[in-house]
């Protein structure tokens, strides 16, 4: 191995729900280093799950990532010259990673009023199995079963 791993660093569990995955979800959303603005932003978009919809809402968002999570994904390997789109399973911490990802990206995109309303809504379509994270979820299934072929390409 040529370079040194990362070192993992150890996130706190975010003060209203006590919950790792909801404090990674806020770190991602952050931006410029406005971390309070990301809570509130999380913290009102589960507030209008809990009203649209009677469940909890750390339910509702731990079924979005879990339903947004890519099991498979392509990438790229040079063999010889030529490079193939190989299928490799994913890591349960990139998995996570992506599906957070795929989340806030299709939030953003969007044209609902405000940042918590388009994630509220993106979170509850992820958990019906529905909306832009879901989509992309299965071209990226689609796209590892398409190069089955190159699976013995894996290393």
């Amino acid at each position: 191995m040529r370079k040194k791993r990362a070192t993992k660093r150890i996130i706190t569990a975010d003060p209203k729900y006590n919950d790792l995955l909801v404090s990674r979800f806020v770190n991602n959303v952050l931006e410029r280093g406005k971390k309070h603005l990301a809570q509130s932003i999380m913290y009102d978009a589960f507030d209008i799950i809990s009203k649209k919809v009677e469940k909890n809402p750390l339910e509702v968002f731990k079924k979005a990532v879990d339903n947004v999570s890519p099991l498979i994904e392509v990438r790229a390997r040079r063999v010889g010259g030529a490079t193939y789109q190989v299928p490799t399973e994913v890591r349960h911490e990139r998995r996570t990673a992506l599906a957070i990802r795929w989340l806030i990206g299709n939030a953003k995109e969007r044209s609902d009023k405000s940042m918590a309303q388009r994630l509220a809504n993106e979170l509850m379509a992820a958990a019906n199995g529905e909306g832009g994270a879901i989509k992309k979820k299965d071209d990226v299934h689609r796209m590892a079963e398409a190069n089955k072929a190159f699976a013995h390409f894996r290393w």
